[in-house]
């Protein structure tokens, strides 16, 4: 298993929270998504190590951005 955390901005709701989870979850290998509202860190526990343009992709589908 490996971690990596992500700050995602534009997040203000508990729908917010629920909507990254989601794509972010739906992800291959994605085991665990662990949201924080008021850092705006996603915390994700996968199989292998994801790619950051795979993350990426996710959050913008659901509707936010990874801070740079």
């Amino acid at each position: 298993m490996t971690e990596a955390t992500y700050t995602v901005e534009g997040m203000t709701c508990a729908h917010c929270v629920g909507a990254v989870k989601e794509e972010v979850g739906e992800l291959t290998g994605v085991r665990s998504v662990e949201v924080d509202l008021d850092s705006g860190a996603v915390k994700v526990t996968s199989e292998q190590p994801l790619s950051h343009d795979v993350v990426e992709a996710a959050v913008v589908e659901a509707g936010y951005r990874l801070a740079a």
